[in-house]
Parts: C-alpha cells; sequence; structure tokens
C-alpha cells in the first residue's frame, strides 16, 4: 500500500538479446548531472545509469506478465510502477530538467 508521498515512477521492461535477462528502465529519473543517462534496474547489478535509446536498440520489448518478478522486487523496496511501452519526448526532456535542477543550475 503507498501513501500520498510516494511518486508514481513509469518504466519501460525489456529483455536483453544476448542473455534474456530483464531491465527495467526509468526515462523520467536521471543517472547523471546532464540527463544523458536514465536510471535503470535488474536482478543482477540492481540500480546503475543506461542509455535508453541504446539499451532500446539491444534488447526487445516484454510484458508486463515477463517482468513479474522484477516488478514485485522493485515494488519490494518501494517503486510504486506505471508501465509504458515507450517514452516521449516530454519524458526524456523532463529527465534532463531533473538533472539541471539536481546539479543546481
Amino acid at each position: 500500500m503507498s501513501d500520498e508521498s510516494t511518486p508514481i515512477t513509469l518504466v519501460v521492461f525489456r529483455r536483453w538479446r544476448d542473455n534474456g535477462d530483464i531491465i527495467a528502465l526509468f526515462p523520467e529519473l536521471p543517472a547523471d548531472y546532464q540527463g544523458w543517462y536514465c536510471d535503470a534496474y535488474e536482478h543482477v547489478g540492481q540500480h546503475g545509469g543506461a542509455d535508453f535509446h541504446g539499451v532500446i536498440h539491444a534488447t526487445t520489448p516484454v510484458c508486463v506478465e515477463e517482468a513479474a518478478d522484477l516488478i514485485q522486487e522493485l515494488e519490494r523496496i518501494g517503486y510504486i510502477l506505471r508501465p509504458i511501452k515507450r517514452a516521449s519526448h516530454r519524458v526524456h526532456e523532463a529527465r534532463r530538467a531533473m538533472a539541471r535542477s539536481l546539479k543546481g543550475g
């Protein structure tokens, strides 16, 4: 159960072509001060930065049912997720704006 202060996080789930692992991309959350990279999460390695478009090109889409284990893990650590299939230009701009605000400029 969530409270009013917990933000809803947009997430795109993808499967790596080489090993079949699923990655969660958070296109609105910056992983660097320029906002070039978004935050990402995998079972192994957990949080890290990712080149959103690079990951999209190296992966295939998965449905929410296929990502169920990863969704449960993310919800256990406090995420309230809103799965999306693709991130719009507005979403990427929001990430860059957040990165600038975190940097203080």
